[in-house]
């Protein structure tokens, strides 16, 4: 019988006694799904998926998704390789920056999976921070600009408009598209979304992909984003995960921002990426 453990106040579980490598259906499907809308990052440990396994967990909650813009492995659309090799030193890292993946597209990523293989023995840590929490308790002058509004998404990292430094990048072993002015056209979501299964309401907004509030300029909407990012990137809105081989963890892309911390220059660190679909955000 599997047995759940919160890992902070606000958001995190770790499960305990359950086997991902086996078929998980019925009544242990409906656990993860559950335990994944209330805590929004779950964490197992000693895993050891192979890729099928981690392909057919990925389906427990929701069809595949394939990504645009990052090159999957060779021989399998599915599965994006995060790597950074020993002799990557210095630049940036896939994921350095507090964001929802790929929030400018019409449906974005409804969660994702990393499966860790190859982790320094310091550093390499993800942080996630729970964004129902901060719409919660957010100041009532700010929840007055973002409720009923939509916020608008851009492409920024893959297009032309806001290309980022170079130095500012991922390095090589993650491969990327750049310079497609596809990835520069405006896409609005809400700026305050409900999560289907707790009813419970989150921000969706991050410092990557948004640029503006609709309604309002980017200059316009500067101050005010930058307000609502220290508020929902606090400390106590969060937990920090310390890989180990073997380690996986699912989260919930909508309601939860994350951050790749990048603190291990000289050392291999190897995590294989699935991501699954779900409504758009609404």
């Amino acid at each position: 019988m599997p047995t759940l453990k919160k890992l902070t106040g606000f958001i995190g579980a770790e499960i305990e006694y359950l086997s991902l490598s086996e078929t998980i259906s019925g009544s242990g499907a409906e656990f993860l799904k559950r335990s994944l809308a209330e805590h929004q990052v779950l964490v197992l440990r000693d895993q050891y998926l192979t890729s099928p396994q981690q392909k057919a967990l990925t389906r427990v909650f929701g069809p595949a998704m394939q990504l645009p813009y990052v090159s999957p492995l060779e021989d399998d659309p599915e599965i994006i390789a995060v790597l950074k090799e020993a002799s990557e030193i210095g630049g940036g890292v896939f994921g350095g920056e507090w964001h929802a993946d790929f929030s400018f597209l019409e449906n974005p990523p409804a969660g994702s999976i990393l499966n860790a293989v190859e982790i320094p023995d310091v550093g390499g840590d993800t942080v996630w921070a729970s964004q129902t929490v901060a719409y919660r308790s957010l100041p009532a002058a700010l929840k007055s600009v973002v409720d009923g509004r939509n916020a608008v998404h851009v492409g920024k990292p893959y297009g032309v408009k806001h290309a980022p430094p170079s130095e500012t990048r991922a390095n090589a072993s993650i491969r990327m598209t750049r310079g497609d002015p596809e990835a520069d056209r405006e896409t609005f979501h809400p700026a305050v979304i409900t999560e289907p299964v707790t009813g419970a309401k989150a921000l969706f907004l991050n410092p990557i992909y948004t640029t503006r509030l609709d309604g309002m300029t980017e200059e316009e909407s500067l101050p005010v984003l930058q307000e609502i990012y220290r508020h929902c990137t606090r400390p106590d809105f969060s937990c920090r995960h310390k890989w180990r081989a073997g380690d996986v963890v699912i989260w919930d892309n909508r309601t939860t921002l994350h951050y790749a911390t990048n603190d291990y220059d000289g050392h291999r660190r190897l995590l294989y990426r699935t991501t699954f679909s779900g409504a758009a955000p609404r």
